[in-house]
């Protein structure tokens, strides 16, 4: 019998939680049959992971929540934190270090959602492995 979904949910602190972010992504997605050949995808993945926990920490000022699922079509990448306030995408001057992350997430994914929760809010982006495209073309 095939897997229809795995999943795999952890928490990130403020302090020193966008590296461990990082690094625990990278582990989790060395479990999908995708991921050897599609390194770009990973690494797409794991930068828009780095943007969205830093979004947490920075703006919400909040710990943050990360929830990775693979449903055999879209890897789906959600971050809670505790700020009800949607993140909205700006233009940054040159030379400002900061107001590019939404930006840089939505170039990234395929899809990406925001929505507002009773205690917080979370951002959803979803990426399509190619290969995964490939096997509904055979």
């Amino acid at each position: 019998m095939a897997v229809k979904a795995m999943g795999w949910a952890h928490s990130f602190p403020v302090s020193g939680g966008v590296r461990a972010g990082r690094q625990w992504t990278r582990k989790q997605l060395e479990s999908l049959p995708w991921a050897a050949e599609e390194p770009q995808t990973v690494d797409s993945v794991v930068l828009a992971v780095s943007e969205l926990l830093t979004n947490a920490h920075v703006h919400a000022h909040s710990d943050a929540h990360l929830v990775l699922t693979w449903d055999g079509d879209c890897l789906h990448v959600s971050v809670h934190d505790e700020d009800p306030t949607l993140p909205r995408q700006r233009e940054p001057q040159a030379g400002e270090v900061s107001g590019r992350g939404v930006g840089i997430v939505r170039m990234l994914a395929d899809d990406l959602e925001m929505k507002c929760q009773r205690h917080g809010k979370t951002v959803s982006a979803c990426f399509r492995p190619e290969a995964t495209d490939r096997s509904k073309d055979d």
